[in-house]
């Protein structure tokens, strides 16, 4: 474990003294507040209309601001994972540290786990800037909180999901952005899954959708805590992180 937090500190220090940190969350909040911006004053002008023509339906803000945001913000992720990822192990294999590092008194799943939760940490912080919008609507409305914390759960085993994927591409080139290329390519193969199978109902389309991240996060997004939802991304990460492993192990063999 020691080693472990040694390498994720080295990851996160590495990101934050570059600009690539600072860009990353200043593109997410930027983004994600002009769709915060855009929701409320939809929701601010149908609460108008409804007053003007005397009453109507009452507004859920969980459904009407929450949730379509923080789905938002699941598609925003397809974009910033690869830029997170792309120089895990590409970057250490075009400078010539990964001999050091492959030839150090260090596992390789050490290795793997501590740059996966490096870049987990930097995710999070990206991910954090969009808690600032949505405490503004708890200090002047009343959404429900629970499915809140659901919906952001979702959003962090989505993007774990998400950079294993992105941490075992990093491992098969030392070129950043052929890494960063194929990752948001393997990431949004990810994502369209389920409009592939929307209209088929046979056996291999249903396997097919189920492998969707964006079917188990749907759940997520209504508030719903699906156990077999969790059980998949947690699955999926651990798949990732073991083809991580035996990538990096056939470095070690080569080199």
């Amino acid at each position: 474990m020691k080693n472990v937090l040694l390498i994720c500190n080295k990851e996160v220090k590495s990101y934050f003294v570059s600009p690539i940190a600072y860009l990353l969350m200043a593109f997410f909040g930027l983004i994600f507040g002009v769709g915060f911006y855009t929701a409320t004053r939809q929701l601010m002008q149908y609460s108008f209309q409804m007053q003007m023509q005397g009453g109507g339906p009452s507004m859920n803000v969980n459904e009407q601001i929450i949730r379509p945001l923080l789905g938002f913000a699941s598609t925003i992720a397809l974009f910033l994972v690869p830029m997170i990822t792309m120089r895990l192990f590409a970057e250490e294999k075009k400078t010539g540290t990964i001999e050091l590092l492959l030839t150090s008194p260090v596992r390789d799943l050490d290795i793997v786990i501590g740059k996966w939760a490096g870049a987990m940490t930097l995710y999070l912080c990206v991910l954090g800037m969009s808690v600032l919008d949505v405490a503004l609507l708890f200090a002047w409305g009343k959404p429900d909180w629970k499915p809140v914390l659901v919906a952001y759960l979702g959003l962090i085993l989505q993007g774990g999901v998400l950079l294993a994927v992105g941490a075992f591409i990093s491992t098969l080139t030392k070129n950043q952005i052929i890494a960063g290329g194929v990752t948001f390519f393997v990431c949004l193969l990810l994502w369209l899954l389920s409009w592939f199978t929307e209209f088929n109902s046979s056996a291999l389309s249903s396997v097919v959708n189920y492998l969707s991240i964006v079917t188990h996060f749907d759940n997520f997004a209504k508030g719903v805590l699906d156990s077999k939802d969790v059980v998949f991304y947690l699955s999926f990460i651990f798949f990732g992180l073991f083809l991580t492993s035996r990538s990096l192990e056939s470095l070690r063999w080569r080199s």
